[in-house]
């Protein structure tokens, strides 16, 4: 028997007398916010060469799911079995929690400047905390509170959200509909790991966003020549070279299955709000990421709200709420 298949004794399930380790928990949800934040470099480099962003997303996900699939075939294939009773979840998490937070994030940003988007996408974690406190009636630490309400404020700085500020309904309302997508992701997340583990959970939830994205961007109409061109990398990798094949292989393996996975299995650690909370600092890294890759410019202002952002977490990663 493999180390893998060790740790899910029966098919599909997971062990429940492993100890929470919330350290461990910070540091994967925090490793998983950078990669993801260097694959927003990445993606923006791949939609430029030409691929389009609903493409993009269908070869993400598709391409998340065939090496999940493959991972769990060469460990423990029994873990692929699936209960009646965990469709409707899984369905929820694959369809709201991993394909819309992409596309709802896609128009926010078509419509409305990237700080705001990003800002209105990151207010997920709140709809965590509130969910917690009003639905599942949690009590939760002041500090946790704290935390959000400076993660929020310095995303508000990082963001400088004065800047250019315009008001479109439906930008609006799909930077809204992320952050519900986002929530929902940590929430639906956290409930399917009780009777699921990590690699199956994630290769079931890709599968159903690939269904999805296939109906919506058949396969037919993805750009493949943009795929087999070279693409020159720009600012600080500015000789390098990479066809589009190499970019999409990027994106699917060190921006999403290794940064999903890592979330997830924080979750296993942390609660729901504490891993939102420390997902906050995603769109700081991915500022300092493009600035020290493709040059683009912080101001003072900007990496004092990075600053303040990293303190809310800071004060979360001390919290003692525990929270689902």
């Amino acid at each position: 028997m493999t180390e893998a298949s060790a740790e899910v004794p029966p098919p599909g399930r997971i062990r429940h007398d492993v100890r929470p380790r919330r350290t461990l928990g910070f540091a994967l949800a925090f490793g998983g916010a950078l990669l993801f934040a260097v694959n927003g470099s990445v993606s923006k480099i791949t939609l430029q060469a030409g691929v389009d962003s609903l493409s993009l997303v269908l070869l993400r996900s598709a391409g998340a799911a065939v090496c999940l699939l493959v991972l769990v075939l060469v460990t423990d294939r029994t873990r692929l079995r699936l209960h009646k009773a965990e469709l409707p979840l899984l369905l929820v998490y694959g369809l709201v929690g991993i394909a819309m937070v992409q596309w709802l994030y896609f128009v926010a940003i078509a419509r409305l400047p990237i700080g705001v988007a990003l800002l209105l996408e990151f207010t997920g974690p709140v709809l965590v905390a509130l969910w917690a406190r009003f639905v599942q009636k949690q009590q939760l630490g002041r500090s946790l509170w704290l935390a959000l309400a400076l993660a929020l404020c310095g995303l508000a700085l990082v963001a400088e959200i004065w800047d250019g500020l315009s008001f479109d309904a439906v930008g609006v309302l799909a930077g809204f509909g992320a952050a519900i997508s986002l929530a929902t992701y940590y929430i639906a997340g956290k409930h399917a790991l009780v009777k699921r583990d990590t690699v199956s959970l994630a290769f079931w939830a890709f599968l159903v966003s690939a269904a999805f994205w296939s109906l919506a961007k058949p396969w037919w109409t993805v750009p493949w020549d943009s795929l087999s061109g070279a693409v020159e990398l720009p600012g600080a990798l500015d000789q390098t070279t990479v066809t589009g094949w190499g970019l999409i292989a990027w994106v699917v393996l060190l921006g999403t299955v290794a940064p999903f996975l890592m979330v997830i299995t924080a979750l296993r650690h942390l609660a729901a709000t504490e891993a939102g909370v420390a997902g906050m600092v995603e769109p700081v890294l991915a500022g300092a990421v493009a600035w020290v890759w493709l040059d683009e410019t912080l101001t003072v202002i900007q990496v004092t709200g990075s600053l303040v952002v990293i303190a809310g977490i800071a004060v979360a990663q001390r919290a003692t709420a525990s929270t689902t």
